[in-house]
């Protein structure tokens, strides 16, 4: 991978202008890398125009600050565009990175699609912002880091790891995790802004476990209707979290939080050990071995989903030791 990250870097000296891409419905992961490489290309060439430019953000990471506007058309022919943190090119928020003159993807997804002229991508990472982390890690005598930078690295590095509680956690991700903090990093402040909630959203959690249920082999699900987002008065982001609920639960290997829309259901997969990305392509989505998110357009298929991850997880279950 050194290879990769070396050709993408002497891409970056070659530019002089430079616009970053993340995926639509950005998490922190998203949000975090495309910052910190924005931040860090800034500091390192001061010369160069370095823009972030999507049609989307996440109320819950406003804290994080904001993005560039949005730019003539005729202004992305001349720059190299960076996808971050996106499997797929339909899942780009701001679909104009294609007009740019070379695309760079780097990504931790498994690889279902190649967009781009030059591909950095380890499924292995915990986070694409861990990626970014090594970037720097390894031209650090080249390239120049701050507080600010390391910051937004360190929230995509913490979010996406589930506070580096998930398997894809490794040594190389704590070591790198402390390459930021020796940034001066205010994890106090950062935490505060991540995991405190509203009052509100502790009634949305005490309604949802009253409303969750389980399979026969242990799917817990839970489906948060529009009804429910407006009476408790929750936005979409805090539904989508409502995934998190679940996963404590004893035997229950896989969990999902169906979020209904005007037009389609949302849907947030979650496990333990079962691998659940194949089931979520199957519904026109994907991600991680663990985590993934597809979307449906029916209760049928709902059902259906529900009833196939049901018999994932009994067969998982029949030929697996060890699981609780």
């Amino acid at each position: 991978m050194k290879e990769n990250m070396t050709t993408i870097l002497n891409k970056i000296k070659e530019y002089n202008k430079i616009i970053i891409f993340r995926h639509f419905r950005p998490d922190g992961d998203a949000v975090g890398s495309t910052k910190g490489l924005q931040r860090i290309l800034k500091l390192t060439y001061p010369e160069k125009t370095v823009l972030l430019i999507n049609d989307d953000y996440a109320d819950y990471l406003s804290f994080l600050g904001g993005e560039d506007g949005p730019i003539a058309d005729e202004e992305y022919s001349d720059a190299l565009g960076i996808v971050c943190d996106t499997a797929t090119a339909k899942r780009i928020s701001n679909q104009k990175f294609s007009l740019c003159k070379e695309i760079v993807k780097i990504d931790h997804h498994i690889p279902i699609e190649s967009y781009g002229n030059y591909e950095w991508v380890e499924e292995e990472r915990s986070s694409c912002c861990e990626m970014i982390a090594h970037f720097y890690d390894t031209f650090s005598d080249e390239l120049k880091i701050d507080t600010e930078a390391a910051t937004y690295i360190y929230a995509g590095m913490v979010t996406d790891s589930g506070r580096f509680r998930f398997r894809d956690v490794s040594s190389e991700t704590m070591r790198l995790a402390g390459v930021m903090l020796k940034n001066n990093i205010d994890t106090e402040i950062l935490f505060a802004n991540l995991y405190l909630k509203d009052f509100e959203e502790f009634k949305f959690e005490s309604h949802a476990h009253k409303k969750m249920q389980i399979t026969k082999n242990g799917v817990a699900y839970l489906f948060v209707t529009k009804r429910m987002q407006k009476k408790l008065g929750i936005t979409k982001e805090q539904a989508s979290a409502s995934v998190s609920f679940m996963d404590s639960i004893k035997g229950s290997l896989v969990w999902i939080a169906f979020i209904e829309g005007d037009t389609e259901i949302r849907v947030r997969l979650r496990s333990r050990f079962v691998k659940i990305s194949d089931l979520a392509e199957q519904y026109r989505g994907g991600g991680h071995a663990c985590a993934a998110g597809a979307t449906l357009y029916s209760k049928a298929e709902m059902k259906e989903l529900i009833a196939k991850a049901d018999a994932l997880l009994g067969e998982y279950k029949a030929n697996n030791e060890g699981w609780l």
